[in-house]
């Protein structure tokens, strides 16, 4: 080897053991970090001064006085991408076995494919540190790859296996308020994973997550083990630092009442200047964290949308708007996901008689003006089935227009019948005339479940839903699936569609709306107001049948649950499905399409009214319907269904 080879050789051989320049996590990623154009609107070089806040994260994360970094935030903050540049710092910088836990399996591959490969593949310092892909020594799997001092595993947190198997010194959990209460029979899956670092004194653990629901959420729970820390900016006009709090954000209105979304803007809590987009970015670049609490070896840090570079206030504005009108889930992910708080369900039970007591004059059986379209929700028990149909309106506005008791055994066809002639009945709308029928209703099958199947074949196509109730879901209703029908000897393995329904959703919903109280003078009902004709005191008390409770299971793991605070809740059961009924209606219900069903309605009453006269087209001849309302409230055997 000549002289100038085997100096190159030395220097390449000094360049291999000499330690690595002593960088925190966003100084390497400032240097090394490239953006491709796959995972991110903004490809190219890494900057932190893009999101400033982002420093003080990646910071306490590569700092060796922090065990343990908790990171409660919106969503747009970027947050994946610092969890991102703690992996490629540590492949680089400190090579350690490495576990990142994803929601679930399918999660951790999705994560593995598009976020870290392209980080891998385009950051200059990894690529020789991590094999091909595509090579057969097995070294660089989807969620699992070697490289000199280490390994990186990435993990469904809904798979034990995963969770318990090797030793691990750096644990990334992302969205740990996703992950399931427990890792198959093993338990809470963050603790599993957390074992894994024991024996490493100088471990690392950072969990990060958009909150969910007060008093279940983990990120909140850890958020308040932490030191606290928050972001505080300085007024651009009077210098005084703030914590960013959507109170804060204001728009204006129009001669008309309407909201001008892109008027908004934030305003200073001290002097009141206001700032716009351009001018809250500047004023975030200069910001910084401040603790609450004492530092003890965990670090947390809470951030909202409002902080974020790549939100406008416009946005955030218009999510809140929607959000009003479109119910309490709407409300709870726009807490979550736009401020990183937790949504705190008010589960208690309403007065009954507070409800009683606003009740209105319009005719039971008679849609009033406003309402646009009908469901109803059935409940089956043995001896009955008890429906209720609800005219729904613009903003959830809701009108009951009917609650009737089907006496009759549920397992012969007479009340079969009874509930196939509420389909082809018309109410009449106080407005135009216009004769309207059930657009769709939701059938409880929980009981008498072949007999619900059964009755849904004969249905005209889409009108009813069978519905099977769920206590916890990511979507308040899904669907639908096949089910198998049983005819006399016969089974029909796709012979019906189930819909699942989040009931819980619903009535948190529910409650929320029942406590909206009625305008003054002139303005608008609030979103989601509920009006009710002269109902007995029964359905009102059966309405507010029961309560959100929050329990603590075995495993330490808190769980909300609706409990009854009395028998009978059969009004609330079939509230509950009628508005499932209309959820795909509702969610479409914009002020096109209001105008549209109301230029129907017109034109429904015109064809029924040639002579001046309002027709209202009858029943078709099926078993008479029973409407006395001495029926309504009778003593049936009392339900045992416990679903909802």
């Amino acid at each position: 080897m000549g002289t100038p080879a085997l100096r190159r050789a030395v220097t390449n051989a000094c360049k291999v053991a000499a330690p690595p320049p002593d960088l925190t996590i966003s100084q390497w990623a400032d240097q090394n970090r490239r953006l491709s154009s796959e995972a991110s609107a903004e490809p190219g070089q890494w900057m932190t001064d893009r999101a400033e806040y982002q420093r003080g994260i990646m910071e306490a994360i590569s700092d060796p006085s922090v065990e343990t970094v908790v990171v409660k935030t919106s969503a747009q903050v970027g947050k994946t991408e610092c969890i991102l540049n703690a992996v490629g710092y540590y492949i680089d910088q400190d090579p350690s076995p490495i576990m990142v836990v994803m929601p679930t399996e399918r999660d951790a591959e999705t994560w593995s494919k598009d976020r870290f490969a392209p980080m891998a593949r385009d950051t200059p310092c990894l690529r020789g540190k991590l094999s091909d892909p595509k090579s057969r020594d097995g070294s660089n799997k989807i969620l699992h790859k070697k490289f000199g001092g280490g390994h990186l595993t990435i993990v469904g947190a809904n798979a034990p296996s995963g969770l318990a198997m090797r030793p691990i010194r750096i644990l990334l959990c992302d969205e740990v308020d996703r992950y399931p209460a427990s890792a198959g029979a093993e338990g809470d899956p963050v603790n599993l994973a957390k074992k894994r670092t024991v024996t490493f004194w100088n471990r690392k653990m950072v969990m990060v997550s958009t909150p969910t629901i007060k008093g279940v959420s983990r990120i909140d729970a850890a958020w308040e083990e932490s030191d606290k820390r928050r972001y505080w900016v300085p007024c651009p006009d009077c210098g005084e630092h703030q914590v960013l709090r959507w109170e804060q954000v204001r728009w204006d209105k129009d001669a008309a009442g309407k909201h001008l979304s892109e008027s908004a803007h934030y305003v200073c809590d001290q002097c009141g200047a206001i700032w716009k987009d351009a001018k809250r970015g500047g004023a975030i670049r200069l910001g910084e964290w401040r603790a609450e609490k004492p530092f003890d070896r965990i670090a947390g840090f809470h951030l909202n949308e409002i902080y974020s570079p790549w939100v406008k206030l416009e946005e955030m504005v218009r999510t809140f708007l929607s959000a009003k009108e479109h119910g309490e889930e709407a409300m709870k992910t726009f807490i979550n996901t736009s401020l990183g708080e937790v949504f705190e369900i008010r589960g208690e039970a309403p007065e009954w008689e507070r409800i009683y007591n606003r009740r209105e004059e319009y005719p039971i059986g008679i849609v009033p003006e406003g309402g646009l379209f009908l469901t109803a929700g059935a409940d089956v028990q043995r001896d009955r089935i008890e429906v209720e149909v609800i005219a729904w309106g613009r903003k959830r506005e809701s009108w009951s227009i009917d609650y009737r008791v089907l006496h009759g055994d549920t397992a012969k066809t007479d009340v079969w019948n009874k509930l196939s002639a509420m389909l082809e009945e018309r109410f009449s709308h106080t407005e135009t005339g216009a004769g309207m029928m059930i657009d769709r209703m939701a059938v409880d099958s929980g009981y008498a479940t072949q007999q619900v199947y059964a009755w849904s074949r004969t249905a005209p196509l889409g009108r009813v839903m069978p519905i099977k109730g769920v206590d916890k879901s990511r979507f308040p209703i899904q669907g639908p699936s096949d089910v198998e029908v049983r005819i006399g000897k016969r089974k029909r393995k796709r012979g019906a569609k189930l819909w699942t329904v989040c009931g819980p959703v619903f009535k948190a919903e529910l409650y929320g709306d029942l406590r909206k109280d009625p305008p003054e003078d002139e303005e608008e009902f609030p979103p989601g107001y509920c009006h009710f004709p002269q109902y007995e005191p029964e359905y009102f008390k059966q309405l507010t049948a029961e309560q959100a409770v929050t329990r603590v299971k075995k495993n330490g793991f808190a769980v909300i649950e609706w409990q009854k605070t009395r028998e009978r809740n059969e009004a609330l059961d079939c509230r509950v499905y009628a508005r499932a009924a209309a959820e795909y209606d509702l969610v479409r219900l914009t002020e096109r399409v209001a105008c549209n069903k109301e230029r129907k309605l017109e034109e429904n009453a015109k064809e029924n009214n040639k002579d001046g006269v309002v027709k209202i087209k009858p029943s078709l001849s099926l078993p008479e319907v029973e409407t006395d309302t001495s029926s309504r409230w009778a003593d049936p055997i009392l339900s045992d269904d416990p679903w909802l």
